[in-house]
């Protein structure tokens, strides 16, 4: 069968061409072609060999037939697929009432306070909505009320998520998907790009600056820099802590707003802080929350400090159905208890730094790996084919990525070449699954890189 693949998904990390589904199992084959003829456009599947599952427990996903893969990409299930206490919060509150936000709800009230309990005392306004990408597409709304500007900074590769708005300025998406005129890149903070005798933070400062000056060689103002705490789409940048304080200064000299989107980094994703953006020592203007927020129920938020958001919401009305109703926040405070009952944090800390050192061990003489960085359980492994050049090497990574699959462990691609492995597992992934992880990568590192 010819090769299918549209444009569209050319460029989609370790994505499945379906012009290889007569390769694949009977039952798999028919699945993906009854698949075919109902869904609508734009859904992909990946792996060369897609899976399919039934049921899950902490960072563990079973298929039809009792295999156990171990769950090394899905940020989504925050503390662990099915996780028991969250299942029975939620079907608790289902059992009960599913009211929205025009109701008085002391679950929401109670949810709210606790959330913000986590962020700085100047964030203390929290609105909910079902989406990542709602979530942007509102803090992008309020940041261009408060400001009256119109300009968006963005890093090169971010993805921030698909409403029109949002995807404006989510360069990930790709050609087929246009930014706005009103719409900057700058470098993600890869220390590589810094000129010999600069920092860091200068190299970001100067970037920022140059963004600003060319929005208003343009006309437009500032209204807002958007940056995902990892740089998740970017590759993978999450260290060294600090250069967003030069960052933040350029853009509130401007009149802008910082978002710091910790759709992807919150939640001691990164295991030395709840926050993304804490580790850097700044205070953004907004927060925005999504995915692992109710483990899977579509609940996100975005946090503001009051004077950003307060004359927002005496012009213009908001409100969402389902955002902040009584089931979804269920999910959302069964969330906050585990992550402190079970010392989440503390867990991603520790296997975090394993997962890293382990992987450098593996790869230490590997002329295919260019980095190992990331910090907590969000790791990236950059493979190129030439240590001094840097060049990509797409092809390697997703050989490595579906021989992974292929011995049952789950991860993906990123970055702008896609030739970034990214390992980002439930934060349930203890101590066991980093050695089965590492256990089975080496033997694919001797083969592959």
């Amino acid at each position: 069968m010819t090769s299918m693949l549209s444009r569209a998904l050319a460029h989609y990390p370790n994505r499945f061409d379906p012009g290889m589904l007569s390769g694949l199992p009977e039952h798999l084959q028919k699945t993906i072609q009854r698949r075919n003829k109902v869904l609508g456009p734009g859904y992909t599947l990946i792996y060369k060999e897609p899976v399919e599952f039934v049921s899950g427990h902490g960072a563990h996903l079973i298929d039809r037939h009792g295999n156990d893969y171990l769950d090394a990409y899905n940020n989504v299930p925050c503390v662990g697929h099915a996780h028991p206490h969250v299942a029975e919060a939620v079907a608790r509150q289902m059992a009960a009432v599913n009211t929205n936000t025009r109701y008085v709800q002391e679950a929401l009230v109670d949810y709210a306070e606790r959330l913000l309990a986590t962020f700085p005392e100047e964030l203390s306004k929290l609105s909910i909505a079902c989406s990542g990408s709602e979530a942007n597409d509102l803090a992008m709304r309020v940041a261009r009320f408060h400001t009256g500007a119109e300009g968006i900074i963005v890093t090169r590769w971010a993805y921030h998520g698909i409403t029109r708005e949002v995807a404006s300025f989510s360069p990930t998406l790709g050609a087929g998907s246009p930014l706005g005129p009103n719409v900057r890149l700058i470098d993600a903070p890869d220390p590589r790009l810094v000129a010999p005798g600069s920092t860091l933070d200068e190299h970001m400062r100067q970037q920022v600056r140059g963004a600003i000056d060319d929005l208003e060689r343009h006309g437009y103002r500032l209204a807002a820099l958007i940056t995902d705490c990892a740089y998740s789409s970017d590759g993978i940048f999450t260290d060294p802590p600090g250069y967003m304080q030069a960052v933040v200064e350029e853009v509130h000299a401007a009149g802008g707003v910082y978002i710091a989107d910790e759709v992807q980094s919150g939640f001691a994703r990164l295991g030395d802080s709840m926050w993304g953006f804490s580790r850097h020592g700044v205070l953004p203007d907004i927060v925005t929350m999504g995915k692992p927020m109710g483990n899977g129920l579509p609940i996100s938020g975005v946090v503001f400090r009051p004077e950003v958001c307060e004359e927002f919401g005496r012009n213009v009305r908001y409100f969402n159905t389902f955002g902040g109703s009584s089931i979804p926040v269920a999910a959302g405070a069964a969330v906050l208890d585990v992550i402190e009952k079970e010392n989440v944090q503390q867990r991603v800390l520790e296997n975090g730094n394993a997962l890293r050192a382990g992987l450098r061990e593996i790869t230490k003489d590997s002329p295919c790996i260019a980095e190992v960085r990331g910090a907590g359980l969000f790791v990236g492994v950059e493979i190129v084919k030439d240590r001094e050049t840097l060049e990509p090497d797409r092809a390697r990574a997703e050989d490595v990525i579906n021989d992974m699959r292929d011995r049952r462990i789950l991860i993906s691609g990123t970055g702008t070449s896609a030739n970034t492995l990214k390992i980002r597992p439930p934060l349930a992934f203890d101590s066991a699954d980093v050695t089965r992880f590492l256990e089975t990568f080496a033997e694919v590192a001797k083969n592959r890189l």
